[in-house]
């Protein structure tokens, strides 16, 4: 058997309690059933004056399509788009995405639709990202929204290895479920950690997340501030989404330009947006990191687009391009 289907590959080494208390066994499709380990590496080298994929391994659900190379202002850039087979994801799924960006690459990821957590009975669900960004390179990872349905259980690790050198623009969005239905944190538990690190392995940023509706709900930043609050009101209550339907999250990892620098074109492009929003400095003065609360959508999406434009700017002298995705 490959190692690749191995617990010890596709399982997290550590699962936060707040979704392992939920761990059982399906009566259908178990962990390690067919189809329940979605696996997906890439790596990424650059090669005649644009970055193209020398790496690729999938297993479904996981896939994609071939890079695009479509921003007017860098064609080398490797537009991927992560994309599942499935319609989200669901019970007893343990997913793992390796990406691998070499020295001197530019590769933008993102996913191709919101990721859709599904309602569970029986277990939970997993996902793991390793994003490398080697010396030098330009690295964009822009994944569209986390959707958690009503009584989903759910953790997701992000681990992003970058070079001193290197770039790394990422961000997250998490809505607190499917709010055209009217459907707010009726899920049980979210959970994700989010690590910065550097290639020996020191961690140099953590941003951890506990939403728990029925239970209590925490946040930790990056700067290592925290708030928690039990019962039911703990995920909509004061310092975690404080009444609010979605949160977002950009960092700017860059040594392109000093932190401090980074952090006021962030704040400036969301002045007098109306949303609540905070921007402070990384340790280590790494680049700067930008949260957000709002209450739809679309303002949310035109703020975090806004504030990746103005990095991009900054950064690297060329606009945030058009992103279309049907």
């Amino acid at each position: 058997m490959s190692t690749r289907l191995t617990p010890a590959h596709y399982e997290p080494t550590r699962v936060p309690a707040e979704v392992r208390r939920h761990a059982g066994r399906p009566e259908a499709l178990g962990v390690g059933a067919p189809g329940k380990v979605g696996l997906l590496e890439l790596g990424f080298e650059q090669r005649g004056g644009r970055t193209e994929l020398v790496d690729h391994y999938q297993k479904s659900p996981l896939q994609i399509m071939r890079p695009l190379y479509f921003d007017p202002a860098r064609p080398d850039l490797a537009i991927t788009y992560l994309m599942s087979t499935g319609g989200g994801i669901v019970q007893a799924d343990r997913l793992r995405l390796d990406l691998r960006c070499g020295a001197g690459t530019a590769v933008h990821l993102s996913t191709q639709a919101a990721t859709r957590i599904h309602t569970m009975t029986t277990d939970y669900a997993t996902q793991q990202v390793f994003l490398t960004a080697g010396p030098d390179s330009y690295v964009e990872y822009l994944p569209e929204p986390t959707i958690p349905y009503r009584d989903s259980r759910f953790y997701q690790r992000t681990v992003i290895t970058a070079d001193p050198s290197a770039t790394v623009l990422a961000w997250e969005t998490v809505l607190a479920g499917r709010l055209a239905r009217g459907e707010r944190n009726a899920y049980q538990v979210f959970a994700a950690d989010l690590e910065w690190r550097r290639p020996d392995g020191r961690l140099f940023a953590l941003d951890t997340v506990r939403l728990e509706p029925g239970g209590g709900a925490s946040g930790r930043g990056a700067a290592g501030r925290g708030a928690a609050a039990a019962g039911a009101s703990g995920v909509s209550g004061p310092a975690v989404l404080g009444g609010h339907d979605l949160v977002a999250t950009l960092y700017a990892v860059t040594p392109l330009a000093p932190a401090a620098e980074v952090a006021d074109v962030l704040h400036q492009a969301l002045a007098g947006s109306g949303l609540l929003y905070g921007v402070s400095v990384l340790p280590e003065e790494a680049g700067a990191w930008l949260r957000l609360l709002g209450g739809d959508s679309p303002t949310v999406t035109a703020a975090l687009h806004r504030a990746w434009d103005a990095a991009r700017r900054l950064l690297i002298g060329a606009p945030a391009p058009a992103m279309r995705k049907s």
